[in-house]
């Protein structure tokens, strides 16, 4: 989908490589860290380069956000994609080693997200999830935008199951209901089902669900 995103002018990438920034002959961007301990920290001065680089690129800071994917940013979900991808201009710094020099952070950094408690090899990885769940949502990437709006978190339950061909296979058949061609019946039957599914394998979800349900019937 970034790829049709792109095809269809609906958003442009920039790669900026770090090495291009480095210092001395071998293009360094990491160092010891001051204090000691073990591992290696991102240099502030080409990340600072590449930074002013990539906001004169986009135009400069006007509806401009500066994203770290981090450990102690928000927990990443659809809501924060959903913001995200009205926001015109986009830059994601992709952390290595044991991070980055906190000045980066201090002067340039406005938001700070998390893809989970784990760890992963390097920013890039968070830093793709994150644009790709951005990407989808900007009108227009998608054939259908109620695809998205359907999907399981865009809604406030988890999506129901889906059956396709053969209509049997393995002494496993597809619910009958999905044949009848009486829409309300089948929009009750899927109701129910993500209903279901929420409250026994998301139980937290399905405590979100309850209470906004609750408080709408209180607003009536």
């Amino acid at each position: 989908m970034l790829r049709e995103a792109v095809a269809r002018e609906k958003v442009d990438f920039h790669l900026i490589n770090l090495r291009e920034y480095g210092a001395g002959n071998y293009r360094q961007i990491d160092d010891t860290p001051y204090g000691g301990g073990a591992g290696m920290v991102m240099m502030a001065e080409p990340i600072f380069k590449a930074i002013e680089n990539a906001i004169e690129l986009v135009g400069g800071s006007n509806d401009l956000r500066i994203i770290y994917p981090s450990p102690q940013g928000k927990p990443w979900n659809h809501g924060l994609a959903e913001e995200n991808s009205n926001v015109k201009k986009l830059i994601v710094i992709c952390g290595h080693y044991k991070g980055i020099d906190e000045r980066i952070i201090e002067k340039y950094v406005s938001h700070e997200y998390s893809i989970g408690d784990f760890v992963v090899t390097s920013g890039e990885i968070p830093a793709m999830i994150m644009v790709d769940s951005i990407v989808r949502l900007i009108p227009g990437v998608l054939n259908k935008m109620e695809s998205a709006l359907s999907d399981t978190f865009a809604a406030d339950l988890l999506d129901g199951p889906h059956y396709t061909q053969p209509r049997e296979i393995e002494g496993m058949a597809v619910p009958e209901v999905l044949f009848s061609g009486h829409h309300k019946k089948i929009e009750d039957w899927r109701k129910v089902r993500r209903e279901e599914r929420t409250r026994e394998k998301r139980p937290d979800i399905w405590q979100k669900y309850l209470e906004l349900n609750e408080s709408e019937e209180n607003d009536e």
